[in-house]
């Protein structure tokens, strides 16, 4: 059925790829071994560094998140290794069902998927292994089903403090480019990333971000990999160029949304996806709703998952929502499949379009007979005015 006006894409990712970067994208095809491409490929692999904020290698494959997961895992790890996991999410959950599959060993630390990752249970884990049988530490940095952020610098503390060997793989896949992350800084291993989401890309292209540790677990994995080998990634990658057919034109893509953050500057990016969390919380709480997160330090900047008043339905709410104002909203997954509406707030994102986003979810609400209070926009607009006012005092000054 035909819908006037544009379509509000409101789900945790694939977020709206901002005009210039399909621009970009709109490029004939290039000779993917040609000079030219070269000098394309080395800008893209440069520009991923900067966001990853390291200095250490990152691979790109044209592949979805869940490949970068599996090129983590079978680069480093060998088969019947144990990994301590964090069930934080339904990701968190897939990347450990990935991990049984491949003939890992996962110690679970489960939670209520309420929180972010519980350092002090990884923690006592690390010191209770005084074996070392734990080769890497599992955590998702953002989790995108649930709208909780882990605190990754908590964690690398709790290995260094147990001065265990293990590595640190984090997923930043719902996190990167619009939550401030810091591989070097944090100690991590391996990053796992994807394009969809902060970066303002389609789907398509996937991260790893590898430190000197990891590269050296690399030489004595046994798990069996070629697809995902890094030894072939990073030697084809000194020159620009890829071991297989690359994703040409997403690269020209990436380029153009790394310098599209840069140009807005990385602080002032995790400061915009904060301030329309921090409003959209404000307009949930307004409305008499819950926000499933109930810690303010593991609140994300990316997304706000809501819980719907017991007996109602998050999935009928949203089929109103689509159909009538055309707009998506995420929905639950795993055990809050139905309970919960998501509302994504990051990529290519400002003030005015979060307020048509929760002006829809207000109006959705009364259309689908939710029970809620009026006024959740009105508080959203008055936090953001303020926050407005404020940097505009700052500038002044």
């Amino acid at each position: 059925m035909f819908k006037p006006g544009r379509h509000f894409l409101q789900i945790p990712g694939p977020t709206n790829v901002p005009d210039n970067v399909l621009r970009a994208m709109d490029h004939p095809t290039m000779d993917h071994r040609s000079p030219e491409f070269g000098d394309l490929g080395r800008r893209a692999l440069e520009g991923a560094k900067s966001v990853f904020k390291t200095a250490s290698d990152v691979i790109i494959y044209p592949a979805s998140g869940t490949g970068a997961w599996e090129a983590a895992l079978v680069n480093t790890l060998s088969p019947g290794d144990k990994v301590l996991m964090c069930e934080t999410g339904q990701f968190a959950s897939l990347w450990l069902r990935l991990a049984t599959r491949l003939g890992l060993e996962p110690e679970v630390i489960e939670t209520d998927w309420r929180t972010g990752a519980d350092v002090p249970a990884i923690a006592e884990a690390l010191r209770n292994d005084t074996g070392h049988a734990i080769k890497a530490v599992c955590v998702v940095h953002n989790e995108t089903s649930t709208g909780c952020t882990s605190r990754i610098a908590d964690v690398r503390a709790a290995l260094d403090e147990a001065g265990h060997p293990a590595l640190l793989m984090v997923d930043v896949i719902s996190s990167l480019g619009s939550i401030d992350y810091r591989h070097d800084e944090w100690g991590v291993d391996v990053s796992v990333g994807g394009s969809q989401k902060g970066l303002m890309l389609p789907p398509g292209l996937s991260f790893n971000a590898i430190s000197a540790k990891a590269k050296v677990s690399a030489q004595g994995s046994g798990l069996r990999h070629s697809y995902w080998n890094w030894e072939e990634m990073l030697k084809a990658n000194e020159t620009g160029f890829f071991p297989y057919t690359p994703a040409t034109n997403l690269l020209y893509g990436l380029v153009a949304a790394v310098d599209r953050l840069h140009e807005e500057g990385l602080d002032n990016v995790f400061a915009r996806h904060q301030r329309h969390a921090e409003a959209t919380r404000r307009a949930v709480r307004a409305w008499g709703l819950e926000v499933l997160c109930r810690t303010p330090e593991h609140y994300s900047g990316s997304l706000t998952a809501v819980l719907m008043p017991e007996g109602h339905s998050a999935d009928a709410f949203r089929k109103v929502v689509h159909e009538r104002l055309n707009m998506s909203l995420g929905n639950g997954l795993g055990r809050l499949a139905d309970r919960v509406f998501r509302i994504g707030h990051l990529g290519d994102f400002n003030d005015l379009m979060l307020a048509g986003t929760l002006s829809g979810v207000e109006m959705g609400l009364k259309l689908a007979g939710v029970p809620h209070q009026a006024g959740g926009v009105q508080a959203a607009l008055d936090y953001l005015a303020d926050a407005a006012r404020g940097e505009a005092c700052t500038r002044a000054a």
